[in-house]
C-alpha cells in the first residue's frame, strides 16, 4: 500500500449495506506487510452460485487455476484471498499450498473444497507461507461481520493507495435486490477477461450459467477497458456470487426481460471499479478517458483505444501537460486496425485539434493546454471508416511509478 494517497480516489468508500447471505472478515496474517491486514475471508450462503473470469496469462498463478477448476461446480462457499504474495510462479510448492489451504478451510466453513476459491496478490516467485493462513482461518471465521466491506477492500490492496468498493441497488420483479463490489488493483493492470482482483456479491437468485454469461458481457465494457501500464497479471481474478436469498420471480436466461435493471447494475458498478482501479494507477495525477468512434467494429474500436492508451509516449505527454496530439495519431497508426488517415479526427477536451486527417485551421494549443493541466482528461477520436464506438480509460505515466515498482520488493 502506498503512503500517499492518489489525487484521484474518491471523496470516500462509499457505504456498502449489509447483503444477505454473505459476511466477511479481515486480519494481519503477516505474509509479507507488517502493521496491516492482509487476508480476507468471506463466507457465502449455502446455493450460492458462483461465475468468474480470469487472467489469459500462460503463467497464471496457482490460486487461478484452483479457481478455474472448482467454477465447474457452479457454487461457492468461502473466498479466500491474500495480499503481499501471489503464489505464482512457485510450482508444484505452490499447488500444494493451495490444496492445503483450500482443504483447512471447507473443514471450517463445512463444505466440499470445490466450493472454496483461493486469490492471491503481490511478488512473483516467492513460496506462500500457507500456514499463516491456515493459521488463522479460525480467527477470520470467529470476525465474520455483514458490514466488514471496508476491512476485506483494505485487507487485499497491494500497491493500491485506497480501498475499492461499490453498491447499487435494483429491481427485479418488483423485488429489491442488492449488488456489492470490492476491487483492488495499482500496477500490472491491463486486463484480459478481468482485473487484478474483484468480487461482486448480489442476494439475487441467478443460476451459475447464467451468471457467467451476464458477467463477461459486463467485463468486456468495464474490466477489458481499461489499462494502467498495458501488463496483465498472473492473478487476475473476478468472481460474481449469487446469494439467492431475494425472491423475485425465476429467470431463465441471460436475455430474460427481468434482468433488464439488473444487467444495468451490475454493469454500472464493474465500470465503477474499474474506473476506480484506473484512476489508483502506480503514480497516477491525471485520469484519461478515451472515446473512439467510426472504427470497423466495436473490437477494433477498442483495439484502438487501448494503443492510445497503453502508449508511453502518449501517456508521457499527458503526465507533463504537452499538448501533442500526434501522439494520438501515432498510437492510432499502430493499433493494427483500419483507419483512414485522410479522415481521421481528434478532440481533446472537447476542443477539435485535427479534422480529415490535417490539423484544424486556427487550431490554438493554448485551449487544449489549459485542459491538460487539469486532473481529467478526455480524447476523442473518430476513426471515419465504420460505425464501431469503444471507450477506454486509463491514467498518465508519471516518475512515481518508477519509484513504486524499483522498490517494491523493498
Amino acid at each position: 500500500m502506498s503512503g500517499k494517497r492518489s489525487p484521484l480516489a474518491p471523496e470516500a468508500f462509499p457505504d456498502l449495506p449489509a447483503l444477505a447471505g454473505v459476511r466477511l472478515s479481515a486480519m494481519a496474517c503477516g505474509l509479507r506487510y507488517q502493521g496491516r491486514t492482509d487476508a480476507c475471508l468471506v463466507e457465502l450462503a449455502k446455493g450460492t452460485s458462483v461465475a468468474g473470469v480470469f487472467t489469459r496469462s500462460k503463467t497464471a498463478s496457482a490460486p487461478v487455476e484452483w479457481c478455474r477448476r472448482a467454477l465447474s461446480g457452479g457454487s461457492a462457499r468461502a473466498i479466500l484471498v491474500n495480499s503481499g504474495n501471489a503464489n505464482a510462479f512457485t510450482g508444484a510448492a505452490g499447488i500444494a499450498a493451495v490444496e492445503r489451504t483450500a482443504k483447512a478451510l471447507a473443514g471450517i466453513i463445512g463444505c466440499p473444497r470445490r466450493e472454496v476459491f483461493l486469490s492471491s496478490t503481490g511478488v512473483i516467485g516467492e513460496p506462500l507461507p500457507d500456514e499463516r493462513l491456515t493459521g488463522a482461518l479460525g480467527e477470520l471465521e470467529r470476525r465474520l461481520s455483514a458490514t466488514a466491506w471496508r476491512d476485506a477492500a483494505e485487507a487485499i490492496m497491494t500497491t493500491d493507495t485506497f480501498p475499492k468498493g461499490a453498491t447499487r441497488r435494483v429491481e427485479i420483479g418488483g423485488t429489491a435486490v442488492t449488488l456489492n463490489g470490492i476491487a483492488k488493483g495499482s500496477g500490472m493492470i491491463a486486463p484480459d477477461m478481468a482485473t487484478m482482483l474483484a468480487f461482486v456479491f448480489t442476494d439475487a437468485r441467478i443460476p451459475a450459467d447464467i451468471l457467467q454469461r451476464l458477467l463477461v458481457r459486463a467485463a468486456e465494457d468495464s474490466f477489458n477497458a481499461i489499462t494502467v501500464d498495458g501488463d496483465t497479471s498472473t492473478s487476475d481474478t473476478l468472481l460474481l456470487c449469487a446469494t439467492g436469498a431475494a425472491r423475485h420471480p425465476r429467470v431463465v436466461a441471460p436475455d430474460d426481460s427481468l434482468l433488464k435493471g439488473f444487467r444495468a447494475a451490475l454493469g454500472e458498478l464493474m465500470a465503477d471499479l474499474a474506473q476506480q482501479v484506473a484512476r489508483d494507477g502506480e503514480g497516477a495525477e491525471k485520469f484519461i478517458t478515451i472515446r473512439v468512434s467510426g472504427a470497423a467494429s466495436k473490437r477494433a474500436a477498442r483495439r484502438i483505444g487501448l494503443s492510445i492508451g497503453n502508449s508511453p509516449l502518449v501517456k508521457t505527454a499527458i503526465a507533463g501537460e504537452d499538448a501533442n496530439w500526434g501522439r494520438i495519431v501515432m498510437a492510432v497508426g499502430k493499433a493494427g486496425e483500419k483507419a483512414d488517415r485522410d479522415r481521421l479526427s481528434i478532440r481533446i477536451g472537447g476542443i477539435e485539434v485535427a479534422h480529415d486527417g490535417a490539423v484544424v485551421p486556427g487550431y490554438e494549443e493554448a485551449l487544449v493546454a489549459r485542459h491538460m493541466k487539469g486532473r481529467e482528461i478526455e480524447i476523442e477520436v473518430d476513426i471515419g471508416v465504420g460505425r464501431g464506438r469503444a471507450t477506454v480509460w486509463t491514467c498518465d505515466l508519471t516518475h512515481g511509478y518508477i519509484d513504486i515498482n524499483a522498490d517494491y520488493r523493498t
